[in-house]
């Protein structure tokens, strides 16, 4: 071969070599950055009636996004924002009078949002359980901001449909209303939501 063949093999070389350094680059770039499925996500909640049963919920519009680093944890984050409008307990009746003034008052605050302010792992999960995070963060709900804490399970992993990596968790916690501005009618409804979150997201 000559001199000329063996320069056009080098430049073809160093050409494929670049794209993909480009193409890892760009894949480490957007490694551990998630936006949440809302189709397969979920917050609900219960409250308690005339202390004799719990009713429970749900809102049907939450989205979000987040950063997970299973090595690191600390350097994850997240962000939840959910429509207040949303609320749905199979009931119009009591969903309109839930965003009303004497609870959500949506037209005033319109979204519930969480937005992390550290992460870390849980306790050793015993052998087979789901991994554990402690997640701390700022819970803005009726137009006051409270910390809360939660124990988010999971981070197990699925691709689907195919390209599609996705990553999952749930967990729960309890807030009081009353600490959130919503104090009426307490004793014919309880103070105490208990809230489920479950969320899947699809990395970028």
């Amino acid at each position: 071969m000559d001199r000329s063949h063996w320069r056009r093999l080098a430049a073809a070389v160093g050409l494929v070599a670049l794209l993909g350094a480009a193409g890892w680059a760009a894949a480490a770039e957007g490694a551990g950055s998630y936006v949440i499925d809302p189709a397969h996500s979920s917050a609900t909640f219960q409250i308690e009636h005339l202390g004799i049963s719990w009713v429970a919920g749900r809102f049907n519009e939450i989205a979000g996004k987040a950063a997970f680093d299973r090595d690191n944890p600390a350097a994850s984050s997240c962000e939840v924002t959910i429509k207040a409008t949303s609320i749905d307990t199979a009931i119009e009746k009591r969903d309109a009078h839930l965003r009303s003034e004497d609870f959500l008052s949506v037209k005033e605050f319109p979204e519930i949002v969480f937005k992390s302010t550290a992460v870390k792992k849980a306790a050793a999960a015993p052998p087979g359980a789901d991994v554990a995070y402690e997640i701390t963060g700022d819970f803005t709900l009726h137009g006051v901001t409270k910390p809360v804490t939660l124990v988010l399970h999971g981070g197990k992993e699925a691709e689907f449909p195919e390209g599609a990596h996705r990553i999952g968790f749930f967990g729960e916690f309890a807030i009081k209303r009353s600490d959130f501005g919503m104090g009426k009618m307490l004793g014919p409804v309880g103070d105490v939501v208990k809230i489920t979150v479950s969320a899947e997201a699809v990395r970028k």
